[in-house]
């Protein structure tokens, strides 16, 4: 199910999910998340429907980060998660103390990090001591705490849950059109070593439960490094973003931001996804020029530009990538 179709389909508040194409509520649970098919780097359909992610006292390790007070964000320059959070934070005015950590030198597959986020991932969120991980979840949690301005429509709370639960679940195509297109690394993109480290340390569990994400997060780099980043798994990944973006086009003939007349987080989102795909070559000016000039406006803003300026690529970090690939362009795999 796409973007647009959720977006046209009424939000049942009493069940927290969608109503079918009729009217009112339904006695089973229609909304499905974009589901990918099986054997696409990710593991996903393992995942189920969660809650906020607020880590529990036992998960961490790292006790330290339990006596800091005020608003902590552990992030990296390039990761577009980070980016997506940097972008929210700089709307709404929050000041913020940085961890920068180095992802390209594994440090998120190192103990002390492991110790905060078990999962291994950034951004993270650190609020007075309490430990919140998973991007949207944390912008859903500053949200309500900082209120203004406001960047989720009031009385739309559970739909916007939805809909970025949407966005999170191509997060992983997101990586393999990045891995294949955009960094191109010339080995396993993630040592044996740095796994290794990875699956040792951490407490393993989320909220008090054994959490299986990490083992998702292996089983996507362990594949990648048997596989690389195959024309088959980049043309799957590439093909459901045009989906998405086909349905985002048909919006903003409607409107300048995707939910109406004011920008919200769902324009944070998909701006990010956008701009790292437009790096890896994907052709929006010609697929979808609606959304390129509704991605260069937003690129244009303050908040937006100095975030993600952080990976445009030198002349000669590009010719790196094209020759990479052989001369396989994101468009040529793609069948675009």
């Amino acid at each position: 199910m796409g973007f647009s179709a959720l977006l046209s389909r009424p939000y049942c508040r009493t069940l927290g999910q969608f109503s079918g194409l009729g009217d009112g509520c339904p006695e089973s649970a229609p909304y499905e998340a974009y589901t990918i098919a099986p054997g696409a780097y990710d593991g996903r359909e393992k995942r189920k429907q969660r809650g906020m992610v607020q880590l529990a006292d036992g998960d961490i390790k790292t006790r330290e980060v339990l006596g800091w007070k005020g608003v902590h964000i552990l992030h990296f320059m390039g990761s577009s998660c980070s980016q997506k959070l940097r972008i929210f934070l700089n709307l709404k005015g929050i000041l913020w103390q940085s961890h920068p950590i180095d992802l390209p030198a594994y440090e998120n597959m190192q103990p002390w990090f492991l110790g905060i986020n078990p999962r291994g991932l950034v951004p993270v969120l650190v609020h007075d001591g309490a430990v919140h991980i998973e991007s949207n979840d944390i912008i859903q949690y500053l949200e309500r705490k900082f209120p203004t301005p406001r960047l989720i429509p009031a009385g739309h709370e559970n739909e916007v849950t939805a809909l970025l639960k949407h966005e999170d679940d191509l997060h992983l195509d997101l990586r393999t059109l990045s891995f294949r297109f955009v960094f191109a690394p010339p080995g396993p993109p993630k040592p044996a070593a740095a796994l290794e480290s990875y699956l040792a340390n951490g407490s393993g569990t989320v909220q008090g439960v054994n959490d299986h994400e990490k083992q998702i997060q292996v089983e996507f780099w362990q594949r990648a490094a048997k596989e690389g980043f195959t024309d088959e798994r980049a043309r799957a990944s590439a093909l459901k973003f045009r989906t998405e973006f086909d349905a985002l086009e048909k919006k903003l003939t409607q409107q300048p931001y995707l939910m109406g007349d004011d920008l919200s987080v769902l324009d944070i989102a998909w701006l990010i996804y956008q701009h790292r795909l437009s790096l890896a070559g994907y052709p929006f000016a010609r697929l979808h020029p609606r959304v390129h000039a509704w991605a260069e406006k937003l690129r244009g803003k303050p908040e937006f530009a100095k975030e993600v300026a952080q990976l445009r690529h030198s002349p000669d970090q590009l010719d790196t990538v094209r020759s990479a690939q052989a001369g396989k362009s994101l468009e040529m795999v793609a069948g675009f």
